[in-house]
């Protein structure tokens, strides 16, 4: 994850939760990818480092544990920039320039300047950071397997380049992840100022919840709402599927108004990221356990980033 900003329920449904239980079959690594941030945040990025003290918070009160999994910040392991260096000497430029999501993000995005060598060339340090522990799989959604399977043309090129089966085939973990619009309807994104964050106060959580958009064609409390064109209804589908048949008799029959409903929503909400919020709590108290947490994790990475790379110089340069 690119430490951008704070943590939302997005990136919990999305992925964080999906990891926790993959810890329970697979030896997991897990990297704050800071040098991917900095290929869009360049222009601001002194905030950098301590959102990824934040990232790391979240992530071990979310229930990433550190004596199972290894994790680490991306920036404290070289060799990730070693390996891009060799890996973008032999990747063709059209590869990058026919990346999708490239195209769209310089459409998208008009509030930094993307039209940089870095972030034209970040699926190399992407396949960089899978290749360099010869992963076996990633966990990803159906929307990053051209990624995927860009950082695995990267690996066969290198293999029949150099006459060696050295970099397995890695295969995507896909899974089905809930998809959660933001308060405002929209994709729920920190530059949309709409998430819900991991982080979030039960305060804060009820004044978010309170400005969530609810059924448009509900003008009065006594009008009958229409469940599915709610996008708090889509939260009790998610978050709280045990009284979701009661939230659509309620609001199918004008029971209850707008106004109780998104209150009795945000309530779940706080339940739902109670154990979270109360473990979060206490890590925050002791940032320097964190680091301490991060740079173990590096020097596990780097162990086996090093062996790697002294492999990789072997076939690159030879015996020299």
């Amino acid at each position: 994850m690119r430490p951008t900003g704070k943590l939302h329920l997005g990136h919990w449904l999305g992925a964080l939760k999906n990891w926790v239980e993959l810890q329970k079959s697979h030896q997991c690594i897990f990297a704050i990818a800071d040098w991917h941030a900095l290929m869009s945040e360049y222009e601001d990025s002194h905030h950098l480092g301590e959102y990824g003290i934040d990232m790391a918070i979240d992530w071990i009160a979310s229930g990433i544990d550190p004596n199972k999994s290894i994790l680490y910040r991306q920036s404290d392991v070289p060799e990730h920039l070693e390996l891009q260096m060799v890996l973008s000497c032999i990747t063709p430029l059209g590869w990058l320039e026919r990346n999708p999501t490239y195209k769209e993000q310089l459409k998208e995005i008009t509030s930094r300047n993307l039209q940089t060598y870095g972030f034209l060339g970040y699926p190399v340090l992407q396949a960089a950071d899978i290749l360099l522990y010869k992963a076996n799989a990633v966990p990803i959604g159906e929307d990053q397997l051209p990624h995927l399977e860009l950082c695995r043309e990267i690996a066969r090129r290198f293999n029949f380049l150099y006459k060696k089966e050295f970099f397995p085939d890695c295969q995507p973990i896909l899974t089905q992840t809930p998809r959660l619009l933001g308060i405002d309807r929209r994709k729920m994104s920190k530059s949309y100022d709409n998430a819900i964050n991991l982080s979030d106060s039960i305060e804060v959580i009820h004044q978010k919840c309170a400005q969530m958009i609810t059924d448009p064609k509900r003008i009065r409390k006594s009008d009958p709402g229409h469940p599915y064109e709610c996008n708090v209804y889509s939260y009790y589908e998610i978050l709280a599927p045990e009284i979701k048949s009661k939230a659509y008799t309620w609001c199918t029959q004008a029971l209850k108004g707008c106004t109780e409903c998104k209150k009795i929503m945000a309530d779940k909400i706080c339940d739902y990221l109670g154990v979270m919020r109360e473990k979060r709590a206490k890590i925050e108290k002791n940032r320097n356990s964190v680091r301490d947490i991060l740079h173990e994790g590096a020097k596990k990475a780097r162990s086996i980033a090093q062996k790697t790379m002294a492999e990789v110089r072997q076939a690159v340069f030879g015996n020299s």
